[in-house]
């Protein structure tokens, strides 16, 4: 289920594309050899994460049509000119919620280059976008990211003791 909540905030969501998932890896699963596979365990597990990734994938390309990028307000075309300390005290949880807050098609983006490693022109295929929508898409999700932390960050500032 972590896969899956990298690419949707729904819980709802997360679980249909789990149940879609396993059904696709139950459908599939005479295809893995297992001969091939010195650990079969983790390949398997190498092989499930990629039929979620792709079913997560899938899920958004199904729905594409009803998400849009977020609307950039003036606010959120300013970046701050020095970063805030403090941004070493936040938790896992607090990044990941972070990420979450970020519409769907930045986060699968975000998700797709930094979390799973494929290149712009990878997640243009695999979106069906254009490789600029997909740098672009990065560059905006790094942004709104750094502008949720750096609100997060706000909490933790303590003043530098003179």
């Amino acid at each position: 289920m972590k896969i899956c909540y990298r690419y949707q905030n729904n819980l709802e969501q997360v679980e249909e594309i789990m149940n879609e998932g396993f059904i696709k890896l139950f459908k599939n699963i005479v295809q893995f050899e297992e001969s091939r596979h010195a650990d079969v365990q983790a390949s398997l597990k190498g092989w499930f994460k990629r039929i979620l990734i792709n079913t997560c994938i899938d899920h958004y390309r199904k729905n594409a049509s009803y998400i849009h990028g977020q609307v950039l307000t003036e606010d959120s075309e300013n970046i701050a000119d020095k970063q805030e300390s403090g941004i070493d005290v936040l938790s896992y949880k607090e990044i990941i919620e972070a990420i979450r807050q970020l519409s769907p098609a930045y986060r699968t983006v975000f998700n797709l280059f930094v979390i799973e490693g494929l290149t712009h022109e990878e997640i243009a295929r695999q979106l069906d976008i254009s490789v600029g929508s997909s740098k672009s898409n990065l560059s905006k999700a790094r942004e709104n990211l750094r502008k949720i932390l750096t609100k997060q960050t706000k909490n933790y500032y303590v003043e530098p003791f003179r």
